[in-house]
């Protein structure tokens, strides 16, 4: 609704989720899926990768999980 207020629309979204646990690897599509549902976007638009820091830092150490998410949008 903000993006529409604004004559603006998502161009595409990456999405990179870090965790040690649990592996995510097999629920990317169904991650994929239900945020495109969510946004009314077609699944060409949405790209989710899952990684590990491989021990390092408080998601290594398993403390938490961080997101790096990138929208492009586009002036309509």
């Amino acid at each position: 609704a903000l993006l529409q207020e604004r004559s603006l629309e998502m161009e595409n979204l990456d999405v990179t989720v870090i965790a040690e646990k649990p592996k995510l690897s097999g629920f990317t599509d169904s991650m994929r899926k239900n945020l495109c549902e969510d946004l009314n976007v077609d699944l060409s638009q949405v790209s989710i990768k899952a990684t590990t820091t491989e021990g390092l830092g408080f998601t290594g150490r398993q403390e938490g999980i961080a997101v790096h998410a990138l929208v492009l949008v586009k002036k309509v």
